[in-house]
């Protein structure tokens, strides 16, 4: 049992709710945009590229990932590509943005018993248009104190949230899907981490992990299993 905590932060993709998978279809419809002129496998390692190198630019989030899409299409192209391509484009970003929000199994059983026994706020990445939108379609505003939108979640980034938060870093506790995100950053700052791992994970946030990190976080196959734990 953890006794010293204060503040539980739930990242919000693919820990409240299904986001991931969207990517995923949204990666295959564009590889058929583009199959006359590439592999779809050339397709995806090209646009994958192309993300990292505008991270610095975009951040995380739909909007970046869309405009990686366009760079990509005119690049694999020659700047070939007809501009109704480029309207499907856009229109594989909107359809995005317009998701229905699943949900994952137990998140809102969890968030009732937690509400009135800790503070609770959202810690994530991403478009903060975006993800304000995707909390209020979710009808899960009701059990957060706030949400805190981040540019990235490294140990800075933690370290400034706590001191917003005005904690020790023993007192929070963090619950993601991430290793790299939502996880090791987690330990290095003296906070707790709970990985809830879902199905399918970005490239970017995979890392490999030595068997002394392994030790220092909690690993549940599903949140409900975080009640055990508080």
């Amino acid at each position: 049992m953890l006794n010293n905590i204060k503040v539980i932060a739930f990242d919000a993709d693919d820990t409240l709710w299904v986001n991931e998978t969207y990517f995923r279809e949204a990666e295959h419809q564009f590889a058929k945009l583009l199959s006359k002129y590439e592999t779809e496998n050339k397709i995806d390692q090209e646009l994958f590229k192309k993300e990292i190198e505008n991270l610095r630019l975009y951040g995380y989030g739909i909007k970046g990932f869309v405009l990686s899409m366009i760079e990509s299409a005119l690049e694999l192209s020659n700047y070939q590509i007809p501009q109704k391509s480029i309207e499907a484009i856009l229109d594989i970003g909107k359809d995005m943005l317009e998701k229905p929000i699943e949900l994952l199994d137990g998140v809102e059983e969890v968030l009732q018993a937690l509400q009135n026994k800790f503070k609770l706020i959202v810690a994530t990445k991403g478009d903060l248009l975006d993800q304000e939108r995707k909390l209020e379609k979710s009808n899960l505003s009701k059990y957060f104190h706030h949400i805190e939108v981040m540019s990235d979640k490294k140990v800075k980034d933690y370290q400034k949230l706590i001191q917003h938060l005005d904690i020790e870093p023993s007192q929070l506790l963090m619950i993601g899907n991430s290793l790299k995100s939502d996880v090791l950053p987690l330990i290095k700052v003296g906070a707790t981490a709970v990985h809830v791992p879902f199905h399918t994970t970005w490239a970017h946030e995979e890392v490999s992990i030595d068997e002394f990190s392994k030790k220092a976080y909690y690993t549940l196959a599903n949140i409900k299993d975080v009640l055990q734990l508080v």
